[in-house]
């Protein structure tokens, strides 16, 4: 259910997330990396009647990075661009929001099916991902289940699993709904968009235009451990090869172990195939994960993740020891990954974790 406020007064709050981090990594060209990055956050709250809320944020994503050789080469890159810019209505039962958000859903944990509008990156410890531009409206049924309807619009880069971009030109429209099940949830999503796949140079042939369907299920259920099951289908009506249809399967489970102070399991199983006719799967792809998180004490937790590449037959580590000092939390962070990465990961670094390496990371949250 909606939260409902109720404000006496205007408000308008002021709040950040600052952050800097250093990366070595031997298997690298340049095998030290350094960047920040500072997202202020700006929200303004109206005052309503009782039972309505109207309210507004805006958030700009600054950042920068550095990667060299010691003494001979640097490589420098920097960025700024909105992070967060919408408007929101919402009643007890009903909200619209509108402008650039995040816009998420799913049963899944980590290796998600259902990820068609973030990026999200499970070895992010700060969970960023860019928005989209659109209008969401969801309503609450006082039984828990749920409807959403969206439409985005100007959104020409990939996002989520996209291979290709989106003709900007062209609206995009979709819609979710989930209802109560024993013991869990359910629910059905689809999407329609018009594809470009001119970003997609030698791979496939170049439309500006191509129909795309995607259709998503997802249940998850609390029994004696938790459960889930979420699927996609996106196809294309144009023949592109292989790329023609994609199918994403993933099952979990999770279980928060009586060890100590509680050992947090997760266990997924990613299937995936892209094809030329739907459901042949002749060109597969599979992962499983396991992600482990144990709070030492009030201020640490340790987690780790390992990835398994069944086709190629690697595996894809991941340590994390997160430090807690008031307002400011420090990551120090180990991998261990095949220097051939192909992890199933929306990540835009990406390719600083091939290979052995170390990253520490402190954010200062104000």
């Amino acid at each position: 259910m909606l939260s409902v406020y109720c404000y006496t007064q205007d408000s308008l709050s002021l709040k950040g997330q600052l952050s800097a981090w250093m990366l070595y990594n031997g298997a690298n060209d340049l095998p030290f990396y350094a960047g920040g990055r500072y997202i202020p956050q700006l929200n303004y709250n109206m005052r309503q009647k009782k039972e309505t809320h109207i309210d507004f944020e805006a958030s700009v994503n600054i950042n920068g990075s550095a990667g060299f050789h010691p003494f001979d080469t640097i490589v420098t890159t920097g960025r700024i661009k909105p992070y967060r810019l919408w408007a929101r209505y919402s009643t007890q039962q009903f909200e619209v929001r509108v402008g650039l958000q995040k816009i998420n859903f799913g049963s899944a944990s980590l290796l998600r099916p259902l990820m068609w509008f973030d990026q999200v990156d499970s070895r992010d410890p700060l969970r960023l991902t860019d928005g989209v531009w659109g209008v969401l409206g969801r309503y609450y049924f006082l039984n828990n289940a749920n409807i959403w309807l969206w439409g985005l619009y100007g959104n020409k880069d990939p996002k989520g699993w996209e291979l290709s971009g989106t003709n900007s030109h062209f609206p995009e429209a979709g819609g979710r709904i989930q209802l109560p099940v024993p013991a869990g949830e359910a629910a059905l999503s689809y999407h329609y968009r018009i594809a470009d796949t001119r970003n997609m140079t030698g791979i496939v042939p170049q439309y500006s235009e191509v129909k795309e369907n995607r259709i998503g299920f997802d249940i998850k259920l609390d029994l004696i451990v938790g459960l889930w099951f979420e699927a996609s289908w996106v196809t294309k009506e144009r023949n592109l090869g292989m790329f023609t249809n994609q199918e994403t399967i993933n099952a979990g489970l999770d279980y928060t172990f009586d060890i100590g102070n509680g050992l947090y399991a997760v266990y997924e199983q990613l299937f995936a195939a892209n094809d030329g006719r739907a459901f042949t799967f002749q060109n597969t792809s599979s992962f499983s994960l396991l992600s482990l998180s144990y709070p030492a004490g009030l201020s640490d937790n340790i987690s780790g993740i390992v990835y398994y590449d069944w086709k190629n037959n690697c595996s894809y580590n991941f340590l994390n020891w997160q430090k807690q000092i008031k307002n400011i939390t420090l990551y120090f962070m180990g991998y261990w990954n095949p220097e051939v990465y192909n992890i199933p990961s929306q990540g835009t670094d990406q390719n600083l974790f091939g290979g052995r390496g170390v990253q520490v990371m402190v954010v200062l949250n104000h």
